[in-house]
């Protein structure tokens, strides 16, 4: 069984900071389920909520796929781009 890599980061419960986005690594999951696994991800966020998607390119396709499933209810901003990787903060409105 492969475990997917979803990094929590650490954080103190004060409630003064800002809560850091859990990381998905995409380039660590099987390609044969690669967008059915961040699209469940993507389908499990919460109002509020986001993730950080680390991609080995501009995942346009992926892209339009979660634009299908969703709508504008997942708005998505390029927080690196290329050459090397790709990543994205995808939140749920």
């Amino acid at each position: 069984m492969t475990d997917l890599p979803v990094v929590e980061k650490p954080t103190c419960t004060c409630g003064h900071h800002d809560e850091e986005l859990p990381v998905l690594d995409a380039r660590a999951i099987p390609h044969a389920i690669r967008h059915a696994a961040i699209l469940g991800a993507v389908a499990s966020l919460t109002p509020g909520k986001a993730l950080a998607l680390v991609a080995p390119h501009n995942p346009l396709p992926l892209l339009a796929q979660i634009r299908e499933a969703h709508g504008d209810a997942i708005e998505v901003s390029y927080l690196q781009e290329g050459p090397e990787a790709w990543t994205l903060k995808l939140a749920r409105a």
